[in-house]
């Protein structure tokens, strides 16, 4: 098994994802990207290269389960282990209750959901069968919207909400196996997703572009809405050594808006 240490990140083509697979490349991690959109996850990997991180790529659907599963078996048939599963891809719905149909809620909770229980899944699978004292980690992604229910992201929130309860499950399930799960819990980010949530919450709440993005943004206490490296320094210690001895817990990184 090689010396060098891998962190596998989901929806690492874009946005808070390749801000977290930067920070661990230079971490010192082999970065395995993964991502649903082929054509920014080959110039996400191809930007990586030309850095000089020891890179791969696989192109999957998270919300299956055969494709988790064959993305870590990639990872380890690429760099013959799996470190750090960083289950980061989700998306988001903006919509009244009273509008949401059987199909809205499934396809938000099969990205933002099923995809940490696959991804955990499969990357507990082979994190067992490394052992060798190493304490490896599985990070995922919540939200403040997992501490926190939102008027407009009411199904987004639900299933942030669950990735928290996930998040507690595995931890308790397999600590035995040195494995942690922890969470990472981002507020208002400027990113692609938040363009889309301003854009979508403008039809209801009539507002111009950017006024949504601001009215959720104004009352963070450090001034200024999140940036990926914000959120990528967080993972960077949930993936280190130093956090060895946390695990179950879902870290607020919001700039202070939500309180626990």
């Amino acid at each position: 098994m090689s010396a060098q240490k891998v962190a596998v990140i989901t929806g690492s083509g874009d946005g808070l994802g390749k801000g977290i697979a930067k920070r661990l490349a230079k971490d010192g991690f082999a970065i395995v990207l993964s991502d649903i959109n082929p054509d920014t996850l080959k110039a996400t990997a191809a930007e990586f290269q030309a850095d000089g991180v020891n890179v791969a790529s696989f192109q999957g659907n998270v919300a299956k389960r055969e494709d988790q599963f064959a993305l870590v078996q990639h990872a380890v048939d690429t760099f013959g282990r799996v470190d750090v599963f960083v289950n980061n891809a989700g998306i988001e719905d903006v919509m009244a209750l009273e509008d949401v149909t059987e199909a809205d809620f499934d396809r938000v909770f099969d990205v933002n959901v099923k995809s940490v229980l696959f991804g955990t899944q499969a990357a507990a699978a082979q994190m067992k069968k490394q052992g060798g004292g190493s304490v490896y980690k599985i990070i995922n992604a919540c939200s403040i919207a997992g501490h926190e229910s939102y008027d407009l992201l009411g199904v987004y929130c639900a299933s942030k909400h669950a990735v928290r309860s996930l998040t507690v499950t595995a931890a308790k399930e397999l600590a035995k196996h040195q494995i942690t799960v922890n969470a990472y819990c981002p507020g208002v980010a400027a990113t692609k997703m938040w363009d889309r949530i301003d854009a979508e919450m403008g039809k209801y709440m009539n507002t111009q572009p950017g006024e949504a993005f601001e009215k959720f943004s104004a009352g963070i206490l450090m001034g200024r809405p999140q940036v990926p490296e914000d959120v990528a320094a967080l993972v960077h210690y949930l993936a280190s050594e130093d956090s060895d001895y946390m695990t179950g817990q879902a870290l607020l990184i919001d700039g202070g808006m939500v309180f626990r």
